[in-house]
């Protein structure tokens, strides 16, 4: 492990530059700490910090110097490796007559500067579902092959965290090229910085580093120790497959109803959600149309539409069809869960709906009828 002091955090982001890198991380924008084009460390939201819970997000400034002392934002890796609107084609001419284009790939030299591990585990599961197989996909594989990551240990755990449950943080420990951990204590301020890659090997050659002392790297170890004992939230992945196939006909579904706008946000912010559609567009003449693949959501009714009709019409059915496919049915197509904990669907629904409420109710339910199950057997036996 080494160290990079905080005046020199600088001299990171002009070695990616030179590489020919455009440097991506998190700016305040709009209320909120989103991913953006950086240029220098000044563009980092030093003392800010957020507060999130259901159905709220806040930023307010703070006395400490810290870089990167929040939670993950509305924005990931996903809009930038799975862009919401992709062309696919482009056709000119008409009836027997015509020609097809396909576009060249954009797939930009991006070098992302603060992603969490929540996030990085979130692109492993998009890597499975786009890179994956025998039919990758080009967009996907094309921007995921040329990018650059520094993964940032988190210091601070949100409310609607809960990524040490399921596994997935709050410490970076693989898809990384290079892993920090920022320590602020003292009057101190500097990173422990670590290599995952042979690229991130590289970069560590170019930048002014020191060994770090022992009590240094006890200090960015209590870092992650501290977030990852303040999560705002847990879930219990023991069994929740069956916990989920075994409450399809559960009543609580129609209580999340009544609660649930289907307005998709869930979905749009999900860091692995990959629901699409495909769009067509042509010119008034029609001498030239494209096709275009865009986002959509398992909430809206026209996704599950087929001849004759939405298969999902209800809220309830839908709402049904993502948490199951999140939790349960993700784990048999992909090996994994669809979901990293990063308690995005959480924050950014506007009625704060709770994922890992809904899905304890649910375990309570399983339970009372084993329960009850248990019971009535004992009783049988005992006349």
């Amino acid at each position: 492990m080494q160290v990079l002091m905080r005046e020199d955090f600088d001299t990171l982001i002009e070695k990616l530059q030179g590489a020919d890198y455009e440097v991506i991380g998190p700016r305040i924008r709009e209320g909120a700490i989103v991913l953006d084009t950086v240029d220098s460390a000044g563009d980092l939201p030093a003392g800010w910090t957020d507060e999130q819970e259901g159905g709220r997000y806040t930023l307010h400034k703070t006395d400490s110097p810290s870089l990167f002392h929040y939670t993950v934002g509305p924005a990931s890796l996903k809009s930038f490796l799975y862009p919401s609107k992709s062309l696919l084609c482009r056709v000119y001419g008409g009836h027997n007559d015509f020609d097809v284009e396909e576009p060249e790939i954009e797939a930009p030299r991006r070098a992302f500067v603060g992603v969490r591990a929540c996030e990085l585990h979130a692109m492993a599961i998009q890597d499975h579902v786009f890179a994956g197989g025998r039919h990758p996909d080009p967009v996907y594989t094309a921007r995921r092959n040329n990018i650059f990551l520094v993964a940032v240990n988190c210091s601070k755990a949100g409310n609607t965290c809960f990524c040490a449950s399921m596994g997935t943080g709050p410490e970076a420990t693989a898809h990384y090229d290079l892993a920090l951990t920022e320590v602020v204590e003292d009057g101190t301020h500097y990173f422990l910085i670590d290599a995952g890659t042979k690229a991130g090997r590289s970069m560590l050659d170019e930048l002014p580093l020191r060994p770090a002392r022992a009590a240094e790297e006890e200090a960015g170890a209590a870092v992650v120790r501290n977030a990852a004992e303040s999560m705002g939230r847990s879930m219990d992945t023991e069994g929740i497959e069956d916990v989920f196939f075994e409450n399809l006909e559960s009543p609580l579904w129609q209580e999340v109803a009544e609660r649930c706008l289907t307005c998709a946000n869930c979905t749009m912010a999900c860091p692995t959600c990959f629901c699409s559609t495909v769009e067509d567009i042509s010119t008034i003449d029609n001498d030239m149309a494209e096709r275009w693949r865009v986002w959509d959501s398992c909430f809206t009714t026209n996704f599950s539409y087929v001849f004759g009709g939405a298969i999902r019409k209800a809220s309830s059915s839908r709402y049904r069809h993502w948490i199951t496919h999140k939790l349960a049915a993700w784990q048999e197509q992909f090996g994994t869960p669809g979901c990293v904990g990063c308690g995005r669907c959480i924050t950014w629904c506007p009625v704060g709906i709770d994922i890992t409420e809904e899905a304890a109710v649910l375990r309570r339910q399983r339970e009372a009828r084993q329960g009850e199950a248990r019971y009535g057997a004992g009783t049988r036996t005992a006349y």
